[in-house]
């Protein structure tokens, strides 16, 4: 990724983080060791302004785990 591309994003992310104190918490307080594991079923729902609701879930696997472990050490 361009090193600008990666300010520009860092940039954004704050100001996202800015208007919605409370999600960047729950990612925090999620990604903590021992919140979750192998197994645990993640859900997402997406509702647009005009009421169409989507849907979808996830249940993590041993490879998933690898990752969400690799990116917290990326945090470090």
């Amino acid at each position: 990724m361009n090193p600008m591309d990666m300010m520009k994003a860092a940039g954004m992310w704050k100001e996202f983080q800015d208007r919605h104190p409370k999600f960047p918490l729950f990612l925090k307080a999620a990604m903590e060791p021992g919140v979750f594991g192998e197994g645990t079923v993640l859900e997402l729902s997406v509702t647009t302004p005009e009421g169409r609701k989507m849907e979808t879930n996830v249940k993590l696997a041993k490879e998933d785990m690898e990752l969400f472990e690799q990116i917290r050490q990326m945090k470090k």
